[in-house]
């Protein structure tokens, strides 16, 4: 028998990591076997990501190997790109057929749907060709060179305008992604900006925009005017109720009609269902949801499974009718391990449970020293939200391995100054080697000759 794992995010991970568990015996027999589809041959702790972007974890810190933690299951990188559930079939790319141009299909008897989700972006002129995403490790890496590389633009120039837009920093969305990675990188910025004679933490625009009036809606009401208040008084101009327009020609328009022009526009304004759920013969929601049970099973299929961002799960911990458990990690993480528990219970004809946890409560970081924080009904802010925040992701990041290494990071961190080298050149290695050996560079923007976003 084979079980099928497509997506090797929180819920992929977890759930080969619990069935590995739990199927010892049939995977000694060789009765069972686990398969992991993932684009990656890695998981990414995507809370940690805020702070890879600042230097205060390693980016190889971020990311776990699939193939060291799932011993016992067979990992496929590659993409999935159609899955045919009445023929217990999927097809997709891999590194190899990539070179073909081909595709390959692969069959299975139990499917567990958990591609996540990718960012959601609306047909904002510009967009394309000058926005950032914020979505993976090397998106995150790739803003923090930016971001330093805008710092040695800036001091090497004596054109008013070029460095305006160097020094102004846009960022799109207050939900987690944006307002952590907006404070972090301010942070780290800021304690940047000493070892540059010329440019000073005054000369810096940063710039939330939030098409809603609050920011982190899962802290709640009072910790998000609190987080206004905390990024306002650093100098942050937070825009509520105001929507990007277009960032053609890097210039970023507001729909309350100011005009900036910048270098830097990231863009985290929410997720959407992964496409590959469109490609199904699966039932979806209105949203482009999978249907689920509050089993985590596919509502009315037989043998498929679902959980994660890409899921619609019913909150049974609620009297609410109709309402769906939030696609956020602490939900994933959670549903992961029920989910392998009712598989392996329903591979042995044993009754199956329901996925039931109550919201616990948000913690949010805000730099160096500052959170905030609303868990259990106690609201936290300052360094002690900042504390909690480090504390409960450390505990939940996978394997001691990692948790090991992260701690130790942030203590050294502790001990010395920052690092603010910026290797932007990493994205584009063989640029130096083809000049030099009479090619052409790669196509960069204009006036960025290392390539960066």
């Amino acid at each position: 028998m084979r079980i099928l794992i497509v997506g090797g995010g929180y819920v992929g991970l977890y759930t080969a990591l619990r069935l590995q568990r739990k199927l010892k015996p049939e995977l000694g027999r060789g009765e069972v076997e686990i398969v992991v589809v993932s684009p990656d041959p890695y998981m990414t702790y995507q809370p940690f990501l805020p702070e890879a972007a600042a230097g205060s974890i390693s980016p190889r810190h971020v990311v776990v190997p699939l193939r060291r933690v799932l011993a016992d299951c067979r990992i496929v990188v590659g993409e999935v790109q159609t899955i045919d559930h009445s023929k217990r079939t999927v097809t997709l790319t891999t590194l190899a057929t990539e070179e073909t141009g081909g595709t390959e299909q692969l069959s299975y008897d139990e499917l567990v749907l958990a591609p996540g989700s990718v960012s959601r972006t609306l047909p904002v002129p510009g967009l394309a060709e000058h926005g950032i995403g914020f979505k993976n490790v090397e998106e995150a890496i790739g803003l923090r060179n930016h971001v330093l590389e805008q710092l040695d633009i800036a001091s090497s120039t004596r054109d008013p305008a070029i460095r305006d837009a160097a020094l102004t920093f846009v960022f799109v969305g207050g939900g987690y992604a944006g307002v952590e990675a907006l404070a972090e990188l301010e942070d780290m910025a800021r304690y940047a900006s000493r070892y540059y004679h010329n440019v000073r933490r005054e000369d810096m625009k940063w710039i939330l925009v939030e098409a809603t009036g609050r920011i982190l809606p899962e802290v709640g009401e009072e910790m998000g005017r609190y987080t206004v208040t905390e990024l306002r008084r650093r100098n942050i101009d937070v825009r509520l109720d105001t929507r990007l327009e277009s960032c053609v020609h890097r210039i970023a328009v507001l729909s309350d009609g100011s005009r900036f022009p910048t270098r830097t526009v990231v863009w985290t304004a929410g997720v959407k269902p992964h496409p590959v759920l469109a490609a199904t013969d699966l039932p979806l929601n209105a949203r482009g949801r999978l249907r689920c049970t509050p089993y985590l099973t596919v509502d009315g299929v037989d043998h498929a499974w679902g959980a994660g961002d890409a899921a619609a799960v019913p909150d049974v911990s609620t009297d609410e009718p109709g309402k769906e458990t939030a696609p956020n990690a602490q939900h994933a993480v959670r549903q992961a391990k029920t989910l392998g528990d009712n598989l392996a219970r329903s591979l042995r004809g044993q009754p199956l449970q329901q996925y039931s946890h109550a919201y616990v409560g948000s913690v949010a970081s805000l730099g160096l020293h500052k959170g905030v924080a609303h868990v259990y009904g106690r609201k936290l802010k300052g360094w002690p939200a900042w504390f909690m925040h480090r504390t409960y992701h450390l505990s939940r990041v996978p394997t001691f391995n990692r948790k090991a290494r992260v701690l130790a990071e942030w203590t050294l961190a502790g001990l010395f100054k920052r690092e603010i080298v910026s290797l932007g050149s990493l994205e584009h290695p063989r640029a130096e080697f083809e000049l030099a050996a009479g090619g052409k560079p790669p196509q960069n923007p204009p006036g960025n000759p290392k390539g960066s976003s």
